[in-house]
């Protein structure tokens, strides 16, 4: 190519993304209202924080409110149906929790369909899990753990958040893969859970890092290993369950945003440009990254392929552990 067509086709290269810059920004007739961003809880934790620290960035990158509308119950099932079942017009969103979108479809009876009535826009931030025993249990690796559990099969308790809570099914996945097997005892809430195990009413948990982090620098819990793919920014010490010689063991928690299956192209586009954006502000990484919370955004193509995988995988271990919803 000559240096004269070079320049042309760059030229043009440019204006083709400058127009579509310029769509994505400005859909006509979109929006004409206020959003109404569906959270899965009552007011407190982290899909809360979440909506209402990007909700500001959204309103006014779109020129309407973005409403913050806490819907709690069924374990997120309640907020889930109203937006499947809402206009599908970009003026209903969903923030999704991960188990919610993936594990609920095998845990509960739903009236409608996760994977048909919903539309993935964007992943928004993930987090990991840290594994923790009672400092009173005599190991300090996950290959000690496993190795004293196989000794003594269901000697050991753990706890979790609540039956079918990310906290269980994270456990259980682990069992699985370990091929050991605990008691579980369940408890409300991942305090409660984490507190169990620090009075020793169980001997291990999965729990988050974010809540786990003080009792295990002040010796009230052991911790192991984390459940990223990567190394824990928050505990650089921990090696991850990859490393302890589970090749390809992720147990994440992520939020995304979806919305009513039929949305269009464009409008989820112009959702997914603007949602990046906000998570990428500064001020937004820093106050996500202080809830313990990872910023990851994708195509809303890639987040469709992880639901369904997480999906597929939520369901083997339900089914193999036979967990009912309470």
């Amino acid at each position: 190519m000559t240096e004269s067509k070079h320049s042309k086709f760059l030229l043009l290269a440019a204006a083709v993304c400058s127009t579509t810059a310029v769509f994505a920004a400005s859909i006509p007739g979109y929006p004409t209202r206020p959003i109404r961003l569906v959270v899965p809880f009552a007011p407190g934790g982290s899909g809360d924080a979440i909506a209402r620290i990007i909700a500001p960035k959204l309103t006014e990158a779109m020129g309407q409110q973005w409403v913050v509308d806490n819907r709690g119950g069924a374990a997120g099932n309640i907020a889930a149906e109203t937006v499947a079942r809402a206009a599908p017009d970009g003026h209903t969103v969903f923030l999704g929790l991960s188990t919610v979108v993936t594990a609920n479809p095998a845990l509960y009876k739903l009236s409608f369909s996760m994977e048909k009535d919903l539309q993935a826009v964007t992943m928004l931030t993930i987090s990991q899990y840290i594994l923790v025993l009672n400092p009173s249990v005599r190991a300090d690796s996950v290959k000690e753990l496993i190795a004293l559990a196989k000794q003594r099969p269901r000697s050991l308790n753990y706890s979790s958040g609540g039956v079918g809570s990310p906290l269980h099914l994270a456990a259980e996945l682990f069992q699985k893969r370990a091929g050991i097997e605990m008691v579980h005892i369940p408890y409300k809430g991942g305090g409660a859970s984490a507190a169990a195990v620090v009075a020793g009413e169980t001997q291990f948990g999965v729990s988050s890092i974010a809540s786990s982090m003080q009792l295990v620098k002040a010796g009230r819990l052991k911790a192991i290993a984390t459940t990223g793919l990567q190394r824990s920014q928050v505990a650089p010490d921990l090696p991850t369950l990859v490393e302890s010689g589970f090749p390809g063991l992720e147990v994440s928690s992520w939020y995304g945003l979806l919305v009513p299956s039929g949305t269009s192209t464009s409008i989820v586009q112009r959702i997914r440009n603007e949602a990046v954006n906000a998570v990428q502000a500064p001020d937004v990484h820093q106050a996500l990254a202080r809830q313990g919370l990872q910023v990851v955004t994708s195509t809303p193509q890639e987040l469709a392929a992880r639901i369904r995988s997480d999906t597929k995988t939520w369901a083997e271990v339900i089914k193999s552990a036979g967990i009912k919803a309470e």
